[in-house]
């Protein structure tokens, strides 16, 4: 297969991983050469190579005792069980210039602001001392029912700073999917806006916010800032027994920035599974081990370097945007963006990119595809020479998606095509600035995680399905769940399926080069005639018609066996005519194998999705079932479930 992108000798000189190489080789008398080799050395060695992320990459902390306790434990291992270190001391004293832009952020409207490092410092440091004021102490739990902006950020580092807790939702959830979330983890302080914006829609939140306050009486203070749209006149936020704080007043003063020292396996983040099968798991992650591997990702995988600008579309209640918080420790600018990517047409998030010089561009698979099918062509309407990396995540990116980047976005970035979750708060496999890219494969497993691809006894398996798993221990798996005192959760979540080993719930595919194809989640996997298939393989197929804008497949139970049900959106005003049914099963049989086709195949108006724009599966799969959707709220559209229920087409 001839690579879709190659790396100059140049960039391969200049990457940051070149350099962690050649700082490897010098301290250790090695004669790495190459990525492969310097994966065998972190996952074979892992001491030395987190030892060596943790100088190379200076982080600021106290490194003392043993690197890693249990080696071989899986539940058990621990990281740098002696040393500490903080987040936000790490994303904030270092030294860029006091004067340089360190976050940007747009509303929909295309407002932009900045603030420099000396000012988020600031800030900072005064929000610290009003949270302390109001009795945030060590472990102690700071919620944000926030828009993705600048405020969330100064909030969250803050919260870091004095040892507490971080959790974050959307104000795209409705109040009992933030019930949900934060009735599990018991807040002392919640921060909130008051309106939000979304699709030229200005939105008041003040009733949701003050039905937060009476339902969650662990919160004892507030803290409100206007939002997207403040000309919105909305309700007075109040609650008896509840202090409530104008954020913009919080952000005021000349307090020292100062750091509580804090344990590595501290806790620092709280976030939520965004299944729709239960209430969602209140992951816990330390301090420690989400920043070495974010910035172990950041500087090594991506090459993000000092004042690069790197944007990820995100909202606060998906991991990408802790992911993207974590890049202040790599130096980086921050772009925020809070709306819809569409709101001006395709050009939206592209105007931006062009007029402030980004370096990074991350977004959804579904993102990149829209974009195709709208047939926008970035390259010809924009300037992008400052683009260096196109990151995608969220679902498997099409092979198609692939080459729409590189026909018609830039021919000369670094593709990253990511996949892990918020179980990890970052990557199994992702991009390698020193790698060739080649359609439909992530590059690469992460630095220092024994990543495998099993077959159903655990064996590993190259060039054929299975599950993914990752067989060593690694510092970012979470601490705990939330409430799960004993572990069970946690146990029964990740390590009961094969014995000592990670399973994420990927359906995946190692390649001979190392690389990895993802097939979609595990448990949503197609098992007509007891042969497993993997939906993205068919959304590939489906949504390289014209006429199909997205898609959605599942296995309907029919007796002994399943069949294969495809749901299609197609372009405004068109029909599903047989003709396009026939159109669709001929272009499934022609590129995959007969087993994929489906045996029924239904129009619908639209599909449910999280708030994070994830399409769920098995969502569906309970509606065409009868079966019970238990966590509703954690849909964006749950009426869209009603297009599903007892519809004629799948009845049985």
């Amino acid at each position: 297969m001839t690579a879709l992108w190659t790396p100059t000798t140049d960039r391969i000189a200049q990457a940051g991983i070149t350099d962690l190489m050649a700082y490897f080789n010098a301290k250790l008398g090695r004669s790495m050469h190459d990525y492969s080799g310097l994966h065998k050395f972190s996952v074979h060695e892992p001491e030395s190579f987190w030892d060596g992320v943790w100088d190379h990459a200076k982080l600021i902390g106290e490194r003392k005792g043993p690197s890693l306790t249990e080696r071989h434990a899986m539940p058990g291992a621990q990281f740098y069980p002696e040393s500490t270190l903080n987040f936000a001391e790490n994303c904030l004293a270092h030294d860029a210039p006091d004067d340089m832009i360190a976050v940007i952020s747009y509303t929909e409207k295309g407002e932009r602001s900045a603030i420099t490092w000396g000012d988020l410092r600031q800030q900072v440091a005064n929000v610290r001392h009003r949270l302390q004021s109001l009795g945030v102490r060590s472990e102690d739990v700071v919620a944000g029912f926030v828009s993705n902006g600048v405020e969330a950020i100064i909030a969250s580092l803050a919260t870091l700073s004095l040892g507490a807790i971080w959790t974050s939702c959307s104000p795209d959830f409705g109040i009992q999917g933030v019930l949900d979330r934060f009735g599990q983890t018991k807040p002392k302080v919640l921060i909130a806006a008051h309106t939000t914006c979304y699709n030229n829609k200005a939105i008041d939140l003040s009733e949701r916010v003050n039905g937060l306050l009476v339902e969650l009486p662990s919160v004892t203070a507030a803290m409100i800032f206007p939002g997207a749209c403040p000309d919105v006149i909305s309700r007075p936020i109040q609650r008896p027994g509840c202090e409530v704080v104008e954020f913009d007043r919080a952000i005021t003063g000349e307090h020292d920035l100062t750091f509580e020292p804090t344990a590595f396996n501290h806790p620092g983040f709280i976030l939520y599974s965004s299944g729709t099968t239960g209430v969602p798991k209140c992951i816990v992650h330390s301090q420690g081990g989400a920043l070495i591997q974010l910035v172990k990702e950041h500087r090594y995988h991506v090459d993000i370097k000092p004042f690069d600008r790197v944007f990820y579309y995100t909202t606060c209640g998906w991991m990408m945007w802790n992911w993207l918080l974590g890049s202040l420790a790599s130096q980086a600018t921050i772009v925020t963006y809070d709306g819809s990517p569409f709101v001006r047409g395709a050009k939206t998030l592209w105007t931006l990119c062009e007029q402030d010089d980004w370096h990074v561009f991350g977004t959804s698979a579904k993102y990149i595809a829209a974009l195709d099918k709208h047939r926008y062509q970035p390259a010809q309407q924009h300037t992008l020479t400052s683009l260096k990396a196109i990151l995608s995540t969220g679902s498997p990116l099409a092979h198609e998606s692939f080459d729409y980047v590189y026909r018609d976005i830039k021919d000369d970035v670094l593709l990253g095509s990511i996949s892990g979750g918020t179980d990890i708060v970052s990557c199994f496999c992702l991009c390698c600035p020193i790698r060739p890219v080649y359609r439909g494969e992530l590059q690469c497993a992460g630095l220092g995680l024994a990543v495998d691809v099993v077959n159903e006894d655990g064996q590993s398996v190259i060039g054929e399905k299975g599950e993914l798993v990752c067989r060593q221990p690694f510092p970012v798996m979470p601490l705990r769940f939330f409430g799960d005192t004993d572990g069970v959760k946690y146990r029964a979540a990740y390590f009961e399926h094969f014995q000592g080993m990670w399973a994420h719930g990927d359906f995946a595919e190692r390649t001979e080069r190392d690389g990895f194809i993802i097939y979609g989640r595990a448990d949503a996997t197609l098992n007509p005639g007891g042969v497993r298939i993997g939906t993205a393989e068919i959304y590939r197929q489906v949504e390289a018609i014209p006429e199909v804008l997205e898609s959605l497949a599942i296995g309907q139970q029919v007796g002994e066996d399943v069949r294969v049900v495809l749901f299609v959106v197609l372009r405004d005003t068109l029909a599903l005519t047989d003709d396009l049914r026939n159109a669709i099963k001929a272009q499934i049989k022609d590129n995959t194998t007969p087993r994929h086709v489906p045996e029924v195949i239904v129009q619908v108006p639209d599909l449910p999705r999280t708030v994070s724009g994830k399409i769920v599966e098995l969502a569906v799969r309970n509606v065409v079932h009868g079966e019970p959707v238990k966590n509703i709220e954690a849909l964006a559209n749950p009426d869209a479930l009603d297009y599903f229920k007892d519809h004629p087409d799948v009845r049985l």
